[in-house]
């Protein structure tokens, strides 16, 4: 396949700001007035992620991730739009986020989607608010996950450099 650098309709990049007193700081990572209108997230799970350990790339069918790179640490992310009726179908993204630029990164279903924490010794911390249980209800439903570590060639291109 080749990618085409470009937007990809859905995927919602958010700058986070950080309300800084003498105490330390607040951040807000997502608020129901600024989630798109139909999207609620069901649990909440954070991450560690050493440094130079890449964490996908895999899609989902249903489930739409909302992730929080904060800090600490720092990812390169890595997004393709796999869905076969998307204009933007083949493009590609690459971001940079975590504690030197926070963001919260809304990823539709269909996106493929990967991260690798870049930071020199410091693990990367990554909180995801999906709006799907991991294997539904009380864990019992297949994972709604496809994975596409086996196509090295197209994807992990983009992490050889680091």
């Amino acid at each position: 396949m080749d990618f085409k650098k470009g937007n990809i309709q859905g995927v919602i990049i958010q700058r986070l700001v950080k309300f800084v007193d003498d105490r330390g700081y607040l951040v807000e990572t997502f608020r129901k007035d600024t989630l798109p209108e139909n999207l609620m997230p069901q649990m909440s799970y954070i991450s560690f992620t050493e440094p130079g350990v890449t964490r996908g790339p895999h899609e989902h069918v249903e489930q739409t991730d909302i992730f929080t790179f904060l800090g600490p640490g720092n990812f390169k992310v890595v997004l393709w739009d796999n869905r076969k009726d998307s204009p933007d179908n083949g493009n590609r993204m690459v971001l940079f986020a975590g504690k030197d630029n926070p963001v919260t990164l809304i990823v539709p279903p269909g996106i493929v989607h990967a991260y690798r924490n870049v930071s020199r010794g410091e693990s990367g911390m990554v909180v995801n608010y999906p709006n799907c249980l991991f294997a539904g209800k009380d864990k019992k439903e297949k994972v709604d996950e496809i994975r596409h570590e086996e196509e090295k060639d197209l994807f992990y291109k983009d992490f050889k450099k680091l």
